[in-house]
Protein backbone atom coordinates (compact mmCIF):
# COMPACT_ATOMS: atom_id res chain seq x y z
CA UNK A 1 0.00 0.00 0.00
CA UNK A 2 0.47 4.12 0.10
CA UNK A 3 1.48 5.80 3.19
CA UNK A 4 0.75 9.55 2.54
CA UNK A 5 2.67 12.04 5.10
CA UNK A 6 2.34 15.40 4.03
CA UNK A 7 -1.82 16.51 2.91
CA UNK A 8 -1.99 17.57 6.85
CA UNK A 9 1.54 18.63 7.63
CA UNK A 10 4.94 18.67 7.29
CA UNK A 11 6.72 15.72 8.30
CA UNK A 12 10.29 15.96 7.36
CA UNK A 13 10.30 19.38 8.04
CA UNK A 14 8.86 19.42 11.96
CA UNK A 15 8.42 15.76 12.72
CA UNK A 16 11.50 13.85 11.45
CA UNK A 17 12.49 12.03 14.95
CA UNK A 18 8.97 11.00 15.36
CA UNK A 19 8.65 9.95 12.09
CA UNK A 20 11.58 7.39 12.56
CA UNK A 21 10.31 6.63 15.77
CA UNK A 22 7.30 5.10 14.27
CA UNK A 23 9.52 3.54 11.83
CA UNK A 24 11.09 1.99 14.52
CA UNK A 25 7.89 0.61 16.44
CA UNK A 26 6.72 -0.67 13.21
CA UNK A 27 3.22 1.43 13.20
CA UNK A 28 1.26 4.64 13.94
CA UNK A 29 -2.00 5.79 15.06
CA UNK A 30 -4.06 8.34 13.01
CA UNK A 31 -7.39 10.19 14.32
CA UNK A 32 -9.96 10.31 12.00
CA UNK A 33 -10.09 14.63 11.45
CA UNK A 34 -13.92 14.71 11.55
CA UNK A 35 -14.21 12.35 14.11
CA UNK A 36 -11.49 12.62 16.46
CA UNK A 37 -12.62 9.52 18.43
CA UNK A 38 -12.08 6.94 15.81
CA UNK A 39 -8.51 5.87 15.07
CA UNK A 40 -6.89 3.78 12.63
CA UNK A 41 -3.92 1.70 13.52
CA UNK A 42 -1.12 1.57 9.98
CA UNK A 43 1.16 -1.01 10.22
CA UNK A 44 4.32 0.35 8.33
CA UNK A 45 5.97 -2.64 7.73
CA UNK A 46 8.03 -2.75 4.29
CA UNK A 47 5.91 -5.92 3.65
CA UNK A 48 2.93 -4.12 3.53
CA UNK A 49 3.94 -0.49 3.03
CA UNK A 50 5.15 -0.19 -0.89
CA UNK A 51 5.52 3.23 -0.88
CA UNK A 52 6.07 6.28 1.22
CA UNK A 53 4.90 9.57 -0.05
CA UNK A 54 6.39 13.14 1.21
CA UNK A 55 5.50 16.26 0.69
CA UNK A 56 7.47 18.97 2.41
CA UNK A 57 8.82 22.98 1.77
CA UNK A 58 12.11 22.02 4.01
CA UNK A 59 13.66 17.85 3.57
CA UNK A 60 16.60 18.62 4.97
CA UNK A 61 15.83 17.29 8.77
CA UNK A 62 15.16 13.78 7.32
CA UNK A 63 18.28 13.73 4.57
CA UNK A 64 20.95 12.27 7.14
CA UNK A 65 18.02 9.62 8.04
CA UNK A 66 17.80 8.13 4.10
CA UNK A 67 19.09 4.90 5.02
CA UNK A 68 16.24 4.33 7.39
CA UNK A 69 13.76 4.29 4.76
CA UNK A 70 15.74 2.04 2.22
CA UNK A 71 13.47 -0.46 2.82
CA UNK A 72 10.56 1.57 1.54
CA UNK A 73 10.00 3.08 -2.33
CA UNK A 74 9.82 6.98 -1.75
CA UNK A 75 8.40 9.80 -3.85
CA UNK A 76 8.93 13.10 -2.47
CA UNK A 77 7.24 16.53 -3.29
CA UNK A 78 8.93 19.50 -2.49
CA UNK A 79 7.85 22.57 -3.21
CA UNK A 80 9.61 25.66 -3.98
CA UNK A 81 8.03 29.08 -4.57
CA UNK A 82 9.47 32.72 -5.78
CA UNK A 83 7.88 33.49 -2.17
CA UNK A 84 9.66 35.52 0.50
CA UNK A 85 9.12 35.57 4.47
CA UNK A 86 5.72 37.72 4.15
CA UNK A 87 4.23 34.72 2.49
CA UNK A 88 6.61 31.61 3.89
CA UNK A 89 8.08 33.06 7.51
CA UNK A 90 9.60 30.22 8.30
CA UNK A 91 10.34 28.16 5.42
CA UNK A 92 14.02 28.07 4.72
CA UNK A 93 16.00 29.80 2.11
CA UNK A 94 15.18 28.84 -1.58
CA UNK A 95 18.67 28.16 -2.99
CA UNK A 96 19.15 25.66 0.24
CA UNK A 97 16.25 23.99 -0.31
CA UNK A 98 17.40 23.16 -4.04
CA UNK A 99 21.00 22.52 -2.57
CA UNK A 100 18.54 19.65 -0.95
CA UNK A 101 16.48 18.55 -3.82
CA UNK A 102 19.60 17.85 -5.40
CA UNK A 103 20.94 15.49 -2.69
CA UNK A 104 17.45 13.79 -2.50
CA UNK A 105 17.73 13.39 -6.85
CA UNK A 106 21.33 12.52 -6.19
CA UNK A 107 20.26 9.59 -4.14
CA UNK A 108 16.96 8.07 -5.22
CA UNK A 109 16.59 8.98 -8.69
CA UNK A 110 14.96 11.79 -10.35
CA UNK A 111 11.73 9.67 -10.67
CA UNK A 112 11.10 10.01 -7.18
CA UNK A 113 11.80 13.68 -7.05
CA UNK A 114 8.77 16.49 -8.25
CA UNK A 115 8.89 20.05 -7.58
CA UNK A 116 5.93 21.61 -6.78
CA UNK A 117 5.76 25.12 -7.89
CA UNK A 118 2.29 26.39 -5.89
CA UNK A 119 -0.04 27.65 -4.86
CA UNK A 120 0.52 30.43 -8.14
CA UNK A 121 -0.81 33.43 -6.56
CA UNK A 122 -0.76 37.32 -7.41
CA UNK A 123 -0.39 40.53 -5.56
CA UNK A 124 1.85 43.58 -6.27
CA UNK A 125 4.64 41.95 -5.60
CA UNK A 126 4.12 38.74 -6.95
CA UNK A 127 2.97 40.23 -10.81
CA UNK A 128 2.93 37.39 -13.34
CA UNK A 129 6.80 38.67 -14.77
CA UNK A 130 8.44 38.07 -11.31
CA UNK A 131 6.86 34.43 -11.45
CA UNK A 132 8.00 34.03 -15.18
CA UNK A 133 11.80 35.60 -13.90
CA UNK A 134 11.58 33.27 -10.42
CA UNK A 135 10.49 30.24 -12.58
CA UNK A 136 12.76 29.85 -15.10
CA UNK A 137 15.50 30.32 -12.43
CA UNK A 138 14.47 27.95 -10.46
CA UNK A 139 13.90 25.49 -13.53
CA UNK A 140 17.50 26.23 -14.75
CA UNK A 141 18.89 25.35 -11.09
CA UNK A 142 16.78 21.92 -11.54
CA UNK A 143 17.70 20.78 -14.38
CA UNK A 144 18.24 17.13 -14.36
CA UNK A 145 17.12 16.64 -11.35
CA UNK A 146 13.51 15.98 -11.75
CA UNK A 147 11.18 14.80 -14.76
CA UNK A 148 8.27 16.85 -13.30
CA UNK A 149 7.07 20.40 -12.15
CA UNK A 150 3.30 20.46 -10.46
CA UNK A 151 1.55 23.80 -10.68
CA UNK A 152 -1.52 24.56 -8.95
CA UNK A 153 -3.28 28.59 -8.84
CA UNK A 154 -4.34 29.23 -5.19
CA UNK A 155 -7.52 27.98 -4.08
CA UNK A 156 -10.07 30.62 -1.45
CA UNK A 157 -10.70 28.21 0.89
CA UNK A 158 -12.61 29.93 4.03
CA UNK A 159 -9.00 29.63 6.05
CA UNK A 160 -7.22 30.73 3.38
CA UNK A 161 -9.64 33.97 2.96
CA UNK A 162 -9.91 34.25 7.11
CA UNK A 163 -5.73 34.42 7.31
CA UNK A 164 -5.17 36.02 4.35
CA UNK A 165 -8.16 38.62 3.30
CA UNK A 166 -5.93 40.34 0.65
CA UNK A 167 -5.81 37.14 -1.43
CA UNK A 168 -7.25 37.43 -4.85
CA UNK A 169 -8.25 35.15 -7.13
CA UNK A 170 -5.61 34.32 -10.35
CA UNK A 171 -8.35 35.18 -13.25
CA UNK A 172 -8.31 33.09 -16.47
CA UNK A 173 -6.17 34.97 -18.19
CA UNK A 174 -3.65 34.78 -16.06
CA UNK A 175 -3.81 31.04 -15.31
CA UNK A 176 -3.35 30.37 -19.08
CA UNK A 177 -1.36 32.95 -20.20
CA UNK A 178 1.40 31.72 -16.85
CA UNK A 179 0.50 27.62 -17.82
CA UNK A 180 1.60 28.11 -20.95
CA UNK A 181 4.86 29.76 -20.43
CA UNK A 182 5.47 27.40 -17.35
CA UNK A 183 5.20 24.79 -19.90
CA UNK A 184 7.43 26.05 -22.02
CA UNK A 185 10.00 26.70 -19.56
CA UNK A 186 10.32 23.55 -17.96
CA UNK A 187 10.32 22.00 -21.61
CA UNK A 188 13.03 23.63 -22.35
CA UNK A 189 15.22 22.52 -19.25
CA UNK A 190 13.80 18.45 -19.48
CA UNK A 191 11.09 18.75 -17.34
CA UNK A 192 7.32 18.47 -17.93
CA UNK A 193 4.41 20.76 -15.96
CA UNK A 194 1.82 19.04 -14.52
CA UNK A 195 -1.54 20.63 -13.48
CA UNK A 196 -3.06 19.89 -9.77
CA UNK A 197 -6.60 19.93 -9.77
CA UNK A 198 -6.48 22.72 -12.12
CA UNK A 199 -9.09 20.75 -14.46
CA UNK A 200 -8.06 20.30 -18.30
CA UNK A 201 -8.39 24.10 -19.25
CA UNK A 202 -4.09 24.08 -19.85
CA UNK A 203 -4.04 20.90 -21.79
CA UNK A 204 -4.02 22.37 -24.70
CA UNK A 205 -0.84 24.39 -23.71
CA UNK A 206 1.40 21.58 -23.34
CA UNK A 207 0.67 20.67 -19.49
CA UNK A 208 -0.52 17.29 -18.57
CA UNK A 209 -3.91 17.95 -16.61
CA UNK A 210 -3.79 13.95 -15.84
CA UNK A 211 -3.15 14.19 -11.83
CA UNK A 212 -0.42 14.78 -10.20
CA UNK A 213 -0.23 12.22 -7.17
CA UNK A 214 -1.43 9.14 -9.94
CA UNK A 215 -0.61 5.45 -9.45
CA UNK A 216 1.40 5.78 -12.75
CA UNK A 217 3.89 8.71 -11.19
CA UNK A 218 4.21 5.99 -8.24
CA UNK A 219 4.86 3.07 -10.29
CA UNK A 220 7.58 5.32 -12.22
CA UNK A 221 9.71 5.72 -8.89
CA UNK A 222 9.07 1.84 -7.70
CA UNK A 223 9.73 1.16 -11.21
CA UNK A 224 6.69 -1.67 -10.89
CA UNK A 225 3.57 -2.28 -11.67
CA UNK A 226 0.66 -1.41 -8.52
CA UNK A 227 -2.59 -3.85 -8.03
CA UNK A 228 -4.38 -0.88 -6.16
CA UNK A 229 -7.61 -0.85 -5.03
CA UNK A 230 -10.01 1.92 -6.68
CA UNK A 231 -10.40 4.99 -4.44
CA UNK A 232 -12.60 7.79 -5.01
CA UNK A 233 -10.70 11.46 -5.83
CA UNK A 234 -11.49 13.49 -2.65
CA UNK A 235 -12.92 16.44 -4.85
CA UNK A 236 -13.98 16.30 -8.65
CA UNK A 237 -11.06 18.90 -9.64
CA UNK A 238 -8.64 16.15 -7.98
CA UNK A 239 -7.72 12.51 -9.87
CA UNK A 240 -4.68 11.94 -7.52
CA UNK A 241 -4.35 8.61 -5.63
CA UNK A 242 -4.74 9.27 -1.97
CA UNK A 243 -5.45 5.94 0.07
CA UNK A 244 -4.58 7.13 3.31
CA UNK A 245 -2.52 10.03 5.61
CA UNK A 246 -0.73 9.83 8.75
CA UNK A 247 -0.32 13.20 9.47
CA UNK A 248 -2.75 15.91 11.34
CA UNK A 249 -4.18 19.19 10.13
CA UNK A 250 -3.29 22.31 12.33
CA UNK A 251 0.08 21.58 12.54
CA UNK A 252 2.89 23.10 10.46
CA UNK A 253 4.97 25.62 11.54
CA UNK A 254 5.63 27.19 8.42
CA UNK A 255 2.72 28.97 8.95
CA UNK A 256 2.06 29.99 5.16
CA UNK A 257 -0.30 32.52 4.69
CA UNK A 258 -2.21 30.70 2.19
CA UNK A 259 -1.89 27.63 3.81
CA UNK A 260 -5.41 25.47 3.60
CA UNK A 261 -4.24 22.84 6.38
CA UNK A 262 -3.66 25.15 9.13
CA UNK A 263 -6.58 27.03 11.25
CA UNK A 264 -4.63 29.91 13.04
CA UNK A 265 -0.90 30.01 14.16
CA UNK A 266 -2.12 29.80 17.55
CA UNK A 267 -4.10 26.55 17.07
CA UNK A 268 -0.73 25.83 15.34
CA UNK A 269 1.50 26.51 18.41
CA UNK A 270 -1.22 24.87 20.98
CA UNK A 271 -0.81 21.67 18.46
CA UNK A 272 3.13 21.59 18.59
CA UNK A 273 3.07 21.91 22.13
CA UNK A 274 0.85 18.68 22.37
CA UNK A 275 3.44 16.93 20.51
CA UNK A 276 5.23 14.17 21.97
CA UNK A 277 7.77 12.29 19.89
CA UNK A 278 7.61 8.68 20.99
CA UNK A 279 3.87 8.75 21.15
CA UNK A 280 1.91 6.79 18.79
CA UNK A 281 -0.07 9.82 17.56
CA UNK A 282 1.52 12.76 15.98
CA UNK A 283 -0.24 15.00 18.38
CA UNK A 284 -1.39 13.79 22.00
CA UNK A 285 -1.68 10.53 23.16
CA UNK A 286 -4.57 8.07 23.15
CA UNK A 287 -7.75 9.39 24.88
CA UNK A 288 -10.83 7.91 26.58
CA UNK A 289 -13.12 6.26 24.31
CA UNK A 290 -10.54 6.10 21.41
CA UNK A 291 -12.20 3.30 18.89
CA UNK A 292 -9.16 1.53 17.46
CA UNK A 293 -9.49 0.06 14.05
CA UNK A 294 -6.51 -1.74 12.03
CA UNK A 295 -6.32 -0.80 8.68
CA UNK A 296 -6.42 -3.45 6.17
CA UNK A 297 -3.19 -3.80 4.47
CA UNK A 298 -1.32 -5.64 2.18
CA UNK A 299 1.45 -5.38 -0.90
CA UNK A 300 0.28 -3.91 -4.06
CA UNK A 301 3.36 -4.81 -6.14
CA UNK A 302 2.71 -7.18 -8.93
CA UNK A 303 5.96 -9.18 -8.71
CA UNK A 304 5.18 -9.74 -12.23
CA UNK A 305 5.53 -6.48 -13.77
CA UNK A 306 8.76 -4.43 -13.58
CA UNK A 307 9.88 -2.02 -16.15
Amino acid sequence: MIIHTGMRTDIPAFYTPWFLKRLEEGFVLVRNPYDPSAVTCYLLSPEVVDLLVFCTKNPAPMLPHLDRLSSYGQYWFVTITPYGRDMEPNVPPKEKVMEDFWALSDRLGKESVCWRYDPVLLTDTYTVQRHLRDFETMARTLRGATNTCVISFIDLYEKVKRNFPEVREVEQKDRLYLGKAFAEIAGAYGMTVKACAEGDELSPYGVDCSGCMTLATFEAALHARLNAPKTKPTRKECACYLSCDIGAYHSCGHLCRYCYANDSEETVQQNRRRHDPSSPFLLGTSMPGDRVHQAKQETWLDGQQRF
